[in-house]
């Protein structure tokens, strides 16, 4: 979709719904409601408008933001490894199928530093749960894994997306 295209498709109405999300949905039982009633909406009208605003790629995605430190998970690091160029797309959809794989991703060496181009990020509730879990990773990728190594997350950053100002009328 074009700048254009994107900005023809938001209106007034739907600036109101990203702004009134972009800091989480209510904990309530039914969000969208709560959302139509705070903006005097018809919840089906938000769901409709937030489906359609996804699909068109304004808005990228909806999914839980857990706190792991609130939840027991206080050993989080993210696995580093070093795979083949060629197999790091495969061999990172199976990684990241793994269930205590919150993300996994590849990124650009940066050698002769930096030699990992698959990261997954692994929680836990020890080091040892972690490293465990890390173990079961290296047991998959076998001989493909060149070399690995744990980076520990040291304190937690607000994690949030773009966020909107206010509240204006598309023209």
């Amino acid at each position: 979709m074009t700048p254009s295209t994107t900005q023809q498709a938001v209106d007034a109405i739907d600036r109101a719904l990203i702004v009134a999300t972009q800091g989480g949905l209510p904990l309530v039982a039914r969000p969208y409601h709560a959302i139509a009633d705070s903006l005097q909406l018809d919840p089906e009208d938000v769901m409709r408008r937030m489906r359609r605003l996804h699909e068109v790629g304004v808005i990228r995605r909806l999914g839980a933001v857990p706190n792991h430190y609130a939840i027991g998970y206080r050993a989080n690091g993210m696995s580093v490894w070093d795979v083949p160029d060629e197999l790091v797309d495969p061999l990172g959809e199976f990684v990241g199928a793994f269930e205590f794989v919150s993300h996994c991703y590849c990124r650009p060496r940066r050698l002769p530093q930096w030699p990992y181009n698959l990261f997954a990020m692994v929680h836990g509730k020890s080091r040892d749960e972690v490293e465990q879990q890390v173990a079961q990773i290296a047991d998959f990728l076998g001989e493909q894994a060149r070399s690995h190594a744990i980076l520990y997350s040291t304190r937690i950053l607000k994690k949030t997306g773009l966020r909107l100002a206010g509240h204006k009328t598309a023209e």
